[in-house]
């Protein structure tokens, strides 16, 4: 049986990286915060987004996030930490590449 935090929050080693998640889902308790916090959407929107939750699980997500505020913060931070690390390691992808062409004046799509 798989670790319960509480009724609609559930964190499970080798799930979303351990991260806190709606129970029997892999939508990370953050990703409802962003959702609702960052990018104001409503509780109604967010469940009509993931017909997979109701109501109570999104409140039960935001409630998690403000109890746990410092620890989730610090997991987003070192996400997007690790994503400018590896965009450092590998450079632009192809697509930023022509992109980047098309600015210069190239304006040819193809390769």
């Amino acid at each position: 049986m798989e670790p319960v935090i509480a009724k609609h929050i559930e964190s499970v080693p080798g799930k979303c990286g351990g991260k806190p998640c709606l129970a029997g889902t892999r939508i990370r308790v953050w990703d409802v915060y962003v959702l609702h916090e960052l990018e104001g959407r409503s509780a109604d929107e967010i469940v009509e987004a993931f017909p997979q939750l109701n109501l109570p699980d999104v409140f039960a997500a935001l409630a998690y996030y403000f109890e746990h505020k410092a620890d989730i913060d610090a997991q987003m931070k070192a996400a997007d930490d690790y994503v400018e690390q590896m965009k450092k390691l590998t450079g632009p992808g192809p697509l930023a590449q022509k992109l980047a062409g098309m600015e210069a004046g190239s304006d040819s799509i193809s390769s």
